[in-house]
Parts: structure tokens; C-alpha cells; sequence
């Protein structure tokens, strides 16, 4: 299970304040102070409505390091947030786009190997992944817990 999202503490303060969320879980060492009010800062929050998620994903070299499963998609060895690059098939001197179907998780010697060279193909082919692919992807890598509580909401045994 993963939570719906991840949002800031300043979002959720506002959240709490305009009354569109629950507090399920607060920071207990953690206090807002403002010239006429304090408040702990909120850990797990549960929105009173429904807020319809975005049809399309977002480009970002994130999300295409996700969909590839941080591997590199050309030698397919194990890269990471840190050496993960962002590979153009088609490279942008050549006139190709920054998009999911052009763009790839490479490792950086596969990636100054190809440079521009547009004839060097991944071994699968790009596509635009949708939200459940994501989140499918998500759930294979180790989930870091930002405050204890969130272990009873996202089902992990501490």
C-alpha cells in the first residue's frame, strides 16, 4: 500500500486550517509558532473530500527513472537516484523531444557512450507509463517513512 500522497507540512497546515482535512497523527517534537498562534505540525492528515487525482503523469526524469525500474535501459545494471542519467533517444540536437517516449533511465557510460549517436537503441522501447504502472514500480523499491506513524497507514511492520 502507498499513501495517496506526500505533501508538505506547510500544505497540510493549510489543509487543517481551512478545515478540509483530518489530523490522524501529529509530530509530537514539532511546533509552528506565528505572532498569534502555534500548532504541532500534522504527520498523517485524511482529506474530508475526495480530490480527484490527475489524469496524465508528469514528465520528470524521476518518473522515467521509475518506469524504467532504475535500471539502465541499454546495459540493464542497476543505477540509482544518484547515478541514474536521463538518456534522449532521439537526441535534442537532432531534434528530439523531452518526452516519455523519448527519453530513458541510462547509466552515465551507456549515456557518453551513445551521446548523439541516434542510431544506439535501448533494449525496449519507450512508452508513457500510466498512474497504476507507477505505483506498481513504487512498491518495488524501499519505502523511507518521513514519521513513525505512517507505518499502521501504509501496512509495515516496524
Amino acid at each position: 500500500m502507498l499513501p495517496l500522497s506526500v505533501i508538505s507540512w506547510q500544505e497540510a497546515i493549510k489543509y487543517m486550517v481551512l478545515d478540509k482535512a483530518h489530523v490522524l497523527e501529529w509530530h509530537e517534537d514539532w511546533i509552528v509558532r506565528s505572532a498569534r498562534w502555534e500548532t504541532p505540525v500534522p504527520a498523517v492528515i485524511m482529506v474530508k473530500e475526495f480530490m480527484k487525482k490527475k489524469s496524465s503523469i508528469r514528465f520528470s526524469k524521476q518518473n522515467v527513472f521509475l518506469r524504467d525500474g532504475y535500471k539502465c535501459a541499454y546495459c540493464e545494471i542497476d543505477v540509482n537516484r544518484k547515478t541514474a542519467t536521463l538518456d534522449h533517444i532521439l537526441p535534442t540536437s537532432l531534434g528530439g523531444k523531452t518526452t516519455f517516449e523519448n527519453s530513458v533511465c541510462a547509466c552515465a557510460d551507456c549515456n557518453a557512450r551513445k551521446g548523439n549517436n541516434h542510431k544506439i537503441k535501448p533494449k525496449k522501447m519507450p512508452v508513457r507509463p500510466n498512474y497504476y504502472q507507477l505505483v506498481e514500480q513504487r512498491k518495488k523499491i524501499p519505502f523511507e517513512l518521513g514519521h513513525p506513524s505512517w507505518a499502521a497507514y501504509l501496512g509495515i511492520k516496524q
